[in-house]
């Protein structure tokens, strides 16, 4: 039985997702909030659960198991938004916000990133060291996103408190539910200054669109604010962490990419399936009984995909335990697969590209400042990051 909680698995999961993957790739565990759940770990078995519709999506299928409360993190109002509902209502949330997210509207994005990127290196100049997380990594994202949607930068230290608390689940004990409460307050309170302020921005969108009655609730809406906000830094805050770790634990990746920016976008690719910045999708719930890689999983049964196991899957990906920065196919599952695949994938692909090329650029001499076995990464199941990245510039 896995132990979640344990720091050398938290540390390092792939040794024990290996094994898993050859003795039994869909395996029944009991997960940190208590909840018994399938895990399904192989490639194919993952890439067939994700887009399979008898799994379903929607909170409502978990009722008030503590699957429910560990997963999505906050039921009520903070879990009608699209990685927890199901066709029809996922549908009609999704296209409500996809305009936004368009390449070509993302594409617009870039030379504002680039400037976001230069202006945090640029406050880094004249020192030796710093962790590069809470220096760039985190700082980056957050402004795109909060600026894309409206929300003030001040308040980007406290949403980051409640982000860590919530993501991290159950394994946040008492922590959580206060975090979830702060959270929704705060939403609330955002809408109702851009509802008396305006604006032109995301959030006053989505807003508009509540208020002329196009099919979005209240609660729909505060969950929709909420996962923008979550998922639209989270995943590139680890890409950015996750990827340069991986180069500046072997400096001769980071050379190799200084000297070929051509390598670029298939690096960040390779990033993304080699340590990806999300280990577990969200949870679904089998709606009938059915099979998932020669197991019977029963009506009701919760199941959890492990992305990063499937990404190191080597039926997939030969070498899939090998770093290759030129990998030429590289079909990763880091950003899921189906009609949940991540609505913000081209935002994260741009500002890590932006990001890496700033910093190739800038710090050529960058280096880790402790050793690889020093680093700790984030608790909980869903993502995969480190908690700080130290480095000399």
């Amino acid at each position: 039985m896995i132990d979640f909680t344990d720091p050398v698995f938290q540390n390092d999961p792939h040794p024990t997702y290996a094994e898993m993957r050859r003795t039994g790739p869909v395996r029944r565990v009991r997960l940190p909030s208590g909840t018994d759940a399938w895990l399904v770990t192989r490639y194919e078995d993952a890439r067939r659960a994700l887009t399979d519709p008898r799994l379903s999506k929607s909170v409502a299928a978990l009722g008030s198991s503590p699957a429910a409360a560990g997963q999505s993190a906050a039921g009520g109002p903070l879990s009608r938004h699209m990685l927890a509902v199901d066709p029809p209502d996922h549908t009609r949330l999704r296209r409500l916000v996809s305009a936004a997210f368009t390449v070509r509207r993302i594409e617009a994005l870039r030379p504002r990133i680039e400037v976001i990127a230069t202006e945090l290196l640029d406050a880094l100049d004249g020192r030796d060291r710093t962790d590069l997380i809470d220096a760039f990594a985190f700082p980056l994202p957050i402004q795109v996103i909060c600026e894309l949607l409206g929300v003030p930068a001040a308040d980007q230290g406290s949403f980051r408190a409640w982000s860590n608390v919530i993501v991290a689940g159950t394994m946040s004990g008492d922590r959580l539910g206060p975090a979830i409460e702060a959270m929704i307050g705060y939403i609330r309170s955002l809408l109702a200054e851009r509802r008396e302020h305006g604006g032109d921005d995301l959030l006053a969108g989505l807003i508009q669109v509540r208020d002329s009655g196009d099919g979005l609730t209240e609660e729909e809406l505060t969950s929709m604010v909420f996962l923008l906000l979550l998922a639209g830094h989270e995943t590139t805050v680890n890409l950015i962490g996750n990827g340069a770790y991986l180069l500046l634990r072997d400096r001769e990746r980071w050379e190799r990419l200084r000297a070929d920016r051509a390598l670029l976008p298939s690096a960040i690719e390779e990033f993304l399936r080699y340590e990806g910045p999300v280990e577990t999708s969200t949870f679904r719930v089998a709606t009938e009984d059915l099979e998932i890689g020669g197991e019977k999983v029963a009506a009701g049964d919760p199941v959890v995909v492990v992305l990063l196991s499937a990404n190191r899957d080597d039926d997939r990906f030969p070498g899939a335990g090998e770093l290759r920065l030129d990998r030429p196919q590289n079909p990763h599952l880091a950003f899921g697969h189906g009609i949940h695949y991540c609505l913000g994938a081209p935002l994260a692909r741009l500002e890590a590209q932006i990001a890496f090329t700033a910093l190739l650029d800038r710090f050529p001499a960058l280096r880790l400042a402790v050793e690889p076995g020093e680093l700790t990464w984030r608790p909980g199941t869903l993502l995969r990051g480190l908690t700080e990245l130290p480095v000399r510039l």
